[in-house]
Parts: structure tokens; C-alpha cells; sequence
């Protein structure tokens, strides 16, 4: 449908860019999925596939999207009444898998996002810490493989 192609179209438009990405196109992403609020089931999921898909660059920015839509969400239709929280909330794991495959450098500022949630109450400290807690093991994974903490017992 014509709304699901709004934000289809400038989130993957998104993919072949080199960050940073503008703030007026986030603008336009979070616009066309709050106006496709009735489809949110389908921007959640083309949101994701953005996230799997793209460049590792591009993995940080895909979250500020997801952070985008959820806070204007929930200020345009308050806290109770957004879905786009929820339903993003459904894929976390699968989704903060893709997004710490960005740069090492990068994973500080998915940090920032979660410790942002967290004090603004925008996921419950239960959902947060997980993801947090992932961070941790996926810095530990990459400074493994680069022989860092390659210790032998």
C-alpha cells in the first residue's frame, strides 16, 4: 500500500548512503510511520529488515529510527495508546544481534540510546538490561577475536 511505501522508500533509500544520515531524513522516516500508524505492523517489520540488511555503518543510524518513531509515538498518541513500543519491543534480541554487528566505535552510542531508555522509562529497566548486558558480551567477543584477550590458561 501507498503508506507502507512512504517509509519503505526513505529508510531503504537509507541503505546505499554513507552516514551520517541527515536529520530531515530521519524526519521523514519517523513522519510516513507515524501517518502509516495503522500499518505499524509492517513499518516495525520494514524497520527491522532495514536494521538485518544494512551496511554496519548504517546499524546506529537504524537505531536512531527505531528511537525516533517510539518516542514520537508515544508523545503524538501517548504512552498507553503507542504501539510502535511494543511491537518493536517483540524482535529486541534478534535486532540488538544485528545492530552490535556496527563499527567497535559505534557501540557506545547504542549504549547511550539503551541508558536513554532506561532513564526516560521509554522500556522497562527489565527489557533494557539484557540488551545492555549483550553490549558487554559483544565487546568481549570482538576483543577476543582480534587476539586481545587471547590468553592461554
Amino acid at each position: 500500500s501507498d503508506s507502507v511505501n512512504a517509509i519503505a522508500r526513505p529508510l531503504f533509500s537509507m541503505i546505499d548512503m554513507n552516514p551520517p544520515i541527515s536529520r530531515a531524513k530521519m524526519m521523514s522516516v519517523t513522519k510516513s510511520a507515524i501517518k502509516a500508524i495503522k500499518l505499524y505492523k509492517h513499518v516495525v517489520q520494514i524497520v527491522e529488515k532495514f536494521i538485518k540488511k544494512c551496511k554496519p555503518e548504517l546499524k546506529v543510524p537504524g537505531l536512531y529510527v527505531v528511537d525516533s518513531i517510539v518516542r514520537q509515538s508515544r508523545h503524538q498518541f501517548g504512552v498507553d495508546k503507542d504501539v510502535y513500543g511494543p511491537r518493536f519491543q517483540k524482535n529486541f534480541t534478534p535486532t540488538f544481534q544485528n545492530l552490535y554487528l556496527c563499527p567497535h566505535d559505534d557501540k557506545s552510542k547504542i549504549i547511550r540510546v539503551l541508558n536513554l531508555w532506561q532513564k526516560n522509562a521509554v522500556f522497562e529497566m527489565d527489557i533494557v538490561q539484557p540488551l545492555l548486558d549483550m553490549a558487554a558480551g559483544s565487546q568481549l567477543a570482538t576483543a577476543s577475536l582480534t587476539g586481545v584477550q587471547h590468553i592461554i590458561q
